[in-house]
């Protein structure tokens, strides 16, 4: 029987994410599996993986033929790294404390990449809130000076029509008067 580790499906249309099976290959995708060793999540950034590491292994050594996808997960995880350290081991090129500082070491190399890259997405973040707060502000800042300018405008124009209703009554005003005081000066 030939046994694969491979990807299992679940979650819905369009955000999907996997479970890492060890299954029959004959098996469907979906299907019957062995054993569940961990599980793979793309939609996050970066994508998270848990994995059994022990178990992953094992199977390797049994002859467990990874999927491409899988193998990729597998390398990022160290378990093929690892694989081969043994294999340096077994065949007496290092020893097992060398091929643990190789492994630890290519580990603290990879988990710096890893944080070097969420604390680029948090400071790309926050930059990202300070341009668009920035640009808030100077758009609010046009429109205060809008609305003053129109305000000032409106009291320019109310003030304009306050004179010329002043001026327009004004000789209305003379006019009543010069009519008024004729009808007096014939009554005396």
């Amino acid at each position: 029987m030939a046994v694969k580790i491979r990807l299992q499906r679940h979650g819905k249309k369009n955000f999907a994410f996997f479970h890492i099976v060890v299954a029959d290959s004959r098996a469907p995708r979906d299907g019957r599996f062995i054993e569940q060793i961990g599980s793979y999540n793309p939609n996050t950034n970066p994508a998270t993986i848990v994995l059994d590491h022990e178990k992953a292994l094992n199977w390797l050594n049994v002859g467990a033929q990874p999927t491409l996808t899988t193998k990729k997960l597998l390398s990022y995880e160290g378990v093929l790294l690892k694989k081969h350290l043994q294999g340096g081991v077994a065949k007496g090129a290092l020893t097992q404390a060398q091929a643990d500082e190789k492994f630890a070491a290519w580990k603290s190399q990879r988990d710096a990449k890893i944080e070097a890259k969420i604390s680029g997405l948090k400071n790309e973040a926050i930059e990202k809130a300070k341009a668009a707060k920035a640009a808030e502000v100077k758009v609010n800042e046009a429109r205060i000076e809008a609305l003053a300018q129109k305000k000032a405008e409106a009291e320019e124009a109310a003030r304009k029509a306050a004179e010329e209703a002043a001026a327009a009554a004004a000789p209305a005003e003379e006019a009543a008067a010069s009519e008024e005081a004729p009808a007096e000066t014939p009554a005396e």
